[in-house]
């Protein structure tokens, strides 16, 4: 609940949480726990993983219907197409590429991205063992049961591109009668996933640094920074609080972050740019605050024990994560460093 309703508040498509109710049942997970039912909305329930199970049982005519149905309350505007089939692919691909690039943009991470988890409608959904980042590390995972980084941040945008390569998969019939050039043509197009994603990266970061327009240098400038943060082991949103003039931790002050700042003031000009237009881009796209993970614990141990106060304060905050608001910080502080490794579980 409280993850997606950050998520919601991030302007992040994302399904919600409706209500809670207990089965009076015990669970088993790392102990006993009370069972409960969350019932979560979305615009469908639709799935890639809906489509592999008709797909499975090779029944065109039920797949037709299904495509159908998926365009009628998803995608009408391609209703009177030729090549539906194919258009629907295009229009899911897309609408996943900018899912995706939102959940980088503020460094979620969602754990456990199987075809199951995959909404056609392009919404955020099955909020399992999900997590934001916080010192940047493209490696990151939270999800006890991700033992090789399937899931990691910098996994999101590749095993997205394998999710829709299943989707086109399921679709194979419908594309064309003849089966290659079916594959052909799915192939084809599944193959631009990467060029879409980078553009739509490039941009979002440029966003995130208040960067008008392009420059032949901006992924190079990108990069830079990305991996000072790394080396650093730098806070992700704090990072771009500080450029602007909001976080002023000791990291901030080596020579060379100071060195990367001078070339991002230089690139910040062109463009007919302005200070102001600087920031009211960079205030669009860069959350002061998300749900970090030590509040988020904190906040659960409470409701445990039957106290949602803390559940309830801190959900007032992240409503909004893009103004200035006072009396934040000890949500806006990374946990403090430890040696114990964060965990997210499936059955949260």
């Amino acid at each position: 609940y409280i993850i997606s309703e950050a998520i919601h508040s991030l302007n992040i498509p994302t399904t919600r949480s409706l209500a809670v109710v207990k089965t009076g049942e015990k669970v088993v997970r790392e102990n006993l726990l009370q069972g409960a039912i969350l019932t979560r909305v979305a615009s469908s329930h639709l799935r890639v993983g809906t489509f592999q199970y008709i797909a499975a049982t090779q029944n065109t005519e039920n797949l037709n219907t299904l495509v159908d149905y998926t365009i009628n309350r998803h995608y009408p505007e391609i209703k009177k197409s030729n090549s539906k089939a194919l258009d629907l692919l295009n229009l899911v691909m897309e609408k996943q590429c900018q899912l995706v690039v939102n959940w980088m943009r503020v460094g979620f991470i969602h754990g456990v991205m199987n075809t199951d988890n995959m909404a056609i409608s392009g919404e955020t959904i099955d909020y399992g063992p999900c997590a934001f980042m916080d010192h940047y590390d493209p490696k990151t995972v939270f999800s006890s049961i991700d033992k090789f980084g399937r899931y990691a941040f910098s996994n999101q945008p590749p095993i997205t591109k394998w999710n829709l390569a299943r989707f086109a998969e399921c679709l194979i019939p419908l594309i064309d009668k003849n089966e290659n050039t079916a594959i052909k043509l799915a192939t084809d197009l599944i193959d631009n996933f990467q060029n879409i994603y980078e553009d739509k990266w490039l941009n979002m970061m440029r966003d995130k640094l208040g960067l008008l327009g392009k420059d032949k240098d901006d992924k190079k400038l990108i990069s830079d920074l990305l991996d000072w943060m790394k080396k650093n082991k730098a806070d992700y949103t704090n990072t771009f609080c500080n450029l602007m003039g909001i976080n002023s931790d000791e990291v901030y002050k080596k020579n060379d972050f100071i060195n990367w700042k001078n070339e991002w003031n230089k690139r910040s000009k062109l463009n007919n740019s302005t200070k102001e237009k600087q920031s009211k881009l960079m205030a669009e796209n860069n959350p002061k605050v998300i749900p970090r993970n030590h509040k988020v614990e904190e906040a659960l141990s409470e409701a445990d024990k039957g106290n949602l106060d803390k559940m309830k304060k801190l959900l007032i905050i992240l409503k909004n994560p893009y103004e200035n608001q006072i009396n934040i910080e000890e949500y806006q502080a990374p946990a403090p460093m430890s040696n114990e490794k964060y965990q997210t579980f499936c059955g949260t």
